[in-house]
């Protein structure tokens, strides 16, 4: 055999080899994993989205990453869900609207073996392998403590809060409201109103409850939009009371730095996308999670805002 020959004989070698691979890697596509969130508008679920992200690229699996217009869409959120399904995802994450009405819908994924991963609103069902979020009513805990202190441990104090069908509308309330009665008994809690999360709606509910209460010392809003609805209600209002917020958009921390917002817990959403999606790859693979990944939470004001530890999980 001469050289040419053998080259030849070499070359078509190689090139039957690469196309076997070819076949191989079209035969077996990368996982793809399907976010469903709670929302889109916020700057919250943009940071989810950019770790969930993240974690698809280091994990080499395609990720999806979708929610309605805003939170009081439980519908539409259960649309999605459902469209989400039939493109058979290997895995799923979920972030409930409402705890109860996607149960249907994850017993299919769960008769399909379809991994479910709950992040950031649990599920009131052992469907899910694990949740990863923030540990709520802690949080929570942690505001109204603040919130005590900040008001001299006595007054009236209301709460403006995002859902009371979602496991965190839900906690984010309890654990304030609870914490309260049980650690500082000389400050009432007037009333829990609900602004869907909406910033125009929270405005409003806040308005109503500043006019309702003009002895009222503070106000806890509970997520993102409840929080700058809160914020732009007292400045229409021209009232200053102390405000306490959940989350860390731009209008938030603008509010913190200039004194107006006394201060706020903030989660770690970048954590919570990318431990959702690393979560499916692990449940994948057939390994045990825990029950719960707690991803973590700070509070901060305008004395630590710029603390590295702090700035890192802000995503204003």
């Amino acid at each position: 055999m001469n050289k040419r020959t053998f080259a030849r004989m070499t070359l078509g070698l190689a090139a039957m080899l690469a196309l076997a691979g070819a076949a191989r890697a079209q035969s077996a596509p990368e996982p793809y994993v399907a976010l469903i969130s709670k929302g889109f508008q916020h700057q919250f679920w943009q940071a989810v989205k950019t770790g969930a992200e993240k974690a698809g690229q280091d994990y080499h699996v395609r990720v999806t990453f979708e929610g309605p217009e805003t939170e009081a869409m439980v519908d539409k959120q259960i649309d999605m869900l459902a469209a989400a399904l039939a493109r058979k995802p290997s895995a799923l994450g979920f972030a409930a609207l409402d705890s109860q009405a996607a149960i249907p819908l994850l017993k299919k994924a769960q008769a399909q073996h379809i991994p479910v991963i709950a992040f950031d609103s649990g599920v009131d069902s052992t469907i899910p392998v694990t949740t990863a979020a923030t540990d709520n009513k802690a949080a929570a805990a942690e505001a109204a403590d603040r919130m005590a202190a900040l008001i001299g441990n006595e007054g009236e104090v209301a709460v403006v809060a995002h859902d009371q069908t979602s496991r965190t509308g839900m906690d984010r309330r309890d654990g304030f409201v609870d914490r309260m009665k049980a650690s500082h008994p000389k400050v009432k809690i007037v009333t829990v109103q609900y602004g869907g999360g909406d910033q125009l709606k929270s405005t409003e509910v806040t308005k109503s409850i500043l006019t309702a209460h003009p002895n009222l010392k503070g106000i806890f809003g509970t997520n993102e939009g409840s929080a700058i609805g809160v914020i732009n209600g007292c400045r229409e209002m021209k009232r200053k009371v102390v405000i306490v917020g959940f989350d860390s958009g731009k209008k938030q921390t603008d509010a913190i730095r200039e004194g107006f917002e006394a201060g706020a817990i903030t989660q770690n959403p970048v954590g919570i996308g990318y431990k959702t999606v690393e979560a499916a790859v692990k449940a994948l693979k057939g390994e045990k999670l825990p029950k719960v990944i707690d991803t973590g939470f700070y509070w901060y004001d305008k004395s630590n805002i710029d603390d590295p530890k702090v700035r890192a999980v802000l995503y204003d």
